[in-house]
């Protein structure tokens, strides 16, 4: 098990997961058994798209089942430091580019989370990311270059919480 990855995550990110785990195996699973059932009532399976349609999913299902199951199992909770000022996982922090070394009033913030509970849409990245990396054991008013799709850019540490 040492060699296992960890998956660190919050609290409310570990229970994201066990609330899909459990719908994958007690709502999905059940429905995709149930497709796979009645198409093989159609008869021939070799030419048969809704029997290799449901096995298809049947395998997804499964893979992210055990997936999921592995996350847990290897899962370190990140506590939050609510004291500490320093950019860790687990904190929110907020900046602003710079350019020309102003202020571009463009705020972004972005809580920095385990890889296994990651939605940049939610504005959670993965510590495994390069803003992350770039970040991580910074503070207020540090100046820290990012590398991003768009290119490098400088950007000042507003707030960590």
């Amino acid at each position: 098990m040492s060699n296992e990855k960890q998956y660190p995550m919050t609290l409310d990110g570990k229970q994201k997961l066990e609330d899909e785990l459990n719908t994958l195996k007690t709502v999905k699973r059940p429905e995709v058994v149930e497709r796979i059932k009645v198409a093989r009532s159609f008869g021939d399976l070799s030419e048969n798209s809704e029997y290799d349609s449901a096995k298809e999913e049947q395998g997804f299902v499964e893979g992210r089942i055990s997936l999921i199951e592995q996350m847990l199992r290897n899962a370190v909770i990140i506590t939050e430091d609510d004291s500490s000022n320093t950019i860790s996982l687990g904190k929110t922090v907020t900046f602003d580019e710079l350019i020309n070394g102003k202020r571009a009033n463009f705020e972004e913030s972005y809580t920095i989370v385990g890889s296994a509970e990651a939605d940049p849409m939610e504005g959670k990245i993965s510590n495994d990311s390069p803003i992350a990396k770039a970040l991580m054991g910074k503070h207020v008013d540090d100046v820290v270059k990012l590398t991003t799709p768009g290119g490098e850019m400088e950007v000042i540490i507003l707030e960590v919480k």
